[in-house]
């Protein structure tokens, strides 16, 4: 998949998962429930034991599945992740020279920013999009539109408070996409591998997105 349709894909769907579990069998069950829910996406966090062969497996089982690597420290990590498979990069806070070496190889990033600093920094520097992280301490939604108004140009993801109560209200606020963790994949579903809880969340999400978009579009004069 190249990076145009990874970044298409993305800009679609308007969701990234983050499976932030505790072991690798965990993250594979449920991303693979996210993806026969309709969201063909994964973030794989470095914090999972195992991370680097979660993915591999991940894009073994499902070459159709967007999985990128999450929670980056180094440039050395972030090598590994994409040797095995990963077809984005994040990162919790601003590393350039992730975001650099993750441009070179011609893969889709999406740096963590908060300050207006660091958002312009990021895109600047050529980022696809722009992760602002954590939103709900500083503002949640209101925060976004705030950014929105001195970039209105830089397509930003909102991750941090992400919930069925905020998500519309953060695509209204002029956020591209959300991050969301244990909102859309509760642990209990997991623990008890429950697909069809994933998979209601993941259509109950879909349609949030898609009708705060379809609030947010200009109404046309009759």
């Amino acid at each position: 998949m190249t990076r145009s349709e990874v970044r298409a894909k993305i800009e679609e769907i308007g969701i990234i998962p983050s499976v932030r579990l505790y072991s690798a069998e965990d993250a594979l069950f449920a991303a693979e429930a996210l993806a026969s829910g309709g969201i063909p996406i994964v973030e794989v966090p470095m914090t999972i034991p195992g991370a680097v062969n979660v993915i591999r497996e991940l894009v073994r089982r499902n070459p159709t599945l967007i999985v990128g690597a999450g929670t980056l420290f180094d440039v050395d990590l972030a090598h590994r992740c994409l040797d095995a498979g990963a077809v984005f990069l994040t990162s919790t806070g601003l590393d350039v020279e992730i975001l650099n070496y993750g441009l070179k190889r011609g893969i889709v990033v999406l740096p963590g920013a908060l300050t207006p600093t660091e958002v312009m920094t990021a895109f600047k520097a050529g980022s696809d999009f722009v992760k602002v992280f954590p939103c709900a301490p500083v503002g949640g939604a209101s925060y976004i539109k705030a950014l929105k108004a001195p970039f209105p140009d830089i397509p930003l993801i909102a991750a941090g408070g992400v919930n069925q109560q905020t998500v519309g209200d953060f695509i209204l606020a002029g956020a591209l996409a959300v991050g969301i963790g244990a909102n859309l994949i509760p642990p209990e579903a997991v623990h008890r591998r429950e697909p069809g809880w994933i998979h209601e969340l993941s259509h109950r999400y879909l349609n949030l997105v898609k009708q705060a978009r379809n609030q947010r579009k200009p109404q046309k004069n009759v």
